[in-house]
């Protein structure tokens, strides 16, 4: 799901762009791992162990972007004040909601 921003808006994230997208990369090599070891019949448990291992760096990353987030777009919209300062605060509340579902 995406949202709209304004047309040039620098997201949160701008400043840690690339070292987001070298860790997202490493978690793209873990799940690349995972299928090499369902395809190489790996023990149940040893997969189940690295599938652990993706999930707690997919919720580190999301933590971090989350806070990003905060400081920034939530941060923005404080100073502007009016109705955007509520919508970033719902939308960041939602965002927190989902993230503990998983």
């Amino acid at each position: 799901m995406t949202t709209t921003t304004e047309a040039g808006a620098t997201h949160g994230y701008h400043q840690q762009k690339d070292e987001h997208l070298k860790r997202l990369r490493r978690i793209e090599g873990q799940i690349r791992g995972l299928q090499r070891m369902v395809d190489e019949d790996t023990y149940c448990i040893d997969i189940l162990t690295q599938v652990s291992a993706s999930t707690k760096a997919l919720q580190s990353f999301a933590l971090q972007l989350l806070e990003e987030h905060l400081r920034h777009c939530v941060a923005d919209a404080a100073l502007k004040g009016g109705d955007e300062i509520d919508a970033k605060v719902n939308e960041a509340t939602k965002a927190i909601g989902r993230l503990l579902r998983t």
